[in-house]
């Protein structure tokens, strides 16, 4: 049965320096209450995994958490670059940041593999594509039954992973609706889980088309009211798509950016998901 803690003694418990991390969540439902707490216990030297990099990996990276990226997009979106993402790989600052490209197909179908106890998982993506070149976890086989030619590319297994949800009850069950992503596949093949919640209920309700994760498949369970904040949670509030346009400047000058840190993650001035509204 997953345990309930409070955000700060969570992180500490599944996020360690030199893990490899996934903070998962597509379109809403993205850790940014999590991510903002790794930011503030200085973790380092972190493989960070996403389907879909955005702001919380701009900020984890330029804080200095990351050695390594592994992801299959990456940008503001409907605004342009992540400029901490595009200084450390450029120049270096805050470290220097190695990166792993894939797509979206593969980063899915390597968690898919994951939790399902494979090594690996066989997709027919990245067909006319170079990533294969530059890549040396996307291999080629052969199928053994049609001889056709596939695309075989490592199962994913982090450490941790983090994702958000809607609520949960005292046992730990997770219930989650809207777009869920990658949520349950992301959590069942790692070793750790952390799942941020929006409120503990005492039971939770059927909803049409919600997913639950059962108590027995999380390790821990935090509550945090407007975690995914300026993502938003399908059922609680809106995506906030001022503080997106917002983050360019301050994503794109470092002086900005420490002084964002200082503002709202260190001193903690603003809501959980890190955003005044």
């Amino acid at each position: 049965m997953a345990r309930i803690l409070s955000l700060a003694d969570a992180v500490g418990e599944v996020v360690h320096d030199g893990d490899t991390v996934a903070l998962e969540g597509f379109t809403h439902l993205i850790p940014f209450a999590a991510g903002h707490e790794i930011i503030r216990q200085g973790r380092r030297d972190l493989t960070l995994v996403r389907m879909t990099p955005d702001l919380i990996y701009d900020q984890l990276i330029g804080a200095g958490c990351a050695r390594k990226l592994v992801f299959s997009w990456g940008g503001n979106p409907g605004v342009g670059s992540l400029h901490r993402f595009r200084d450390a790989v450029q120049n270096g600052w805050p470290v220097p940041l190695e990166i792993e490209e894939h797509s979206h197909a593969g980063m899915a179908n390597r968690y898919v593999a994951g939790a399902s106890g494979l090594p690996f998982a066989v997709l027919r993506g990245y067909t006319g594509t170079d990533l294969p070149a530059h890549n040396p976890n996307i291999k080629q086989i052969t199928c053994p039954f049609t001889g056709e030619t596939l695309t075989a590319v490592p199962a994913l297994n982090p450490d941790t992973t983090i994702v958000h949800a809607q609520q949960a009850d005292p046992a730990g069950n997770v219930q989650v609706w809207g777009i869920t992503g990658v949520h349950k596949e992301a959590v069942l093949a790692a070793k750790r889980s952390l799942v941020t919640v929006e409120e503990i209920v005492d039971e939770l309700r059927p909803r049409p088309g919600a997913m639950v994760l059962p108590g027995w498949a999380v390790t821990v369970v935090a509550e945090a009211p407007r975690g995914a904040h300026p993502s938003y949670a399908q059922g609680y509030y809106d995506r906030d798509n001022d503080y997106y346009q917002a983050w360019d400047a301050i994503g794109r000058d470092r002086d900005a950016f420490r002084d964002w840190l200082t503002e709202t993650v260190f001193n903690n001035t603003a809501t959980a998901g890190g955003g005044t509204r």
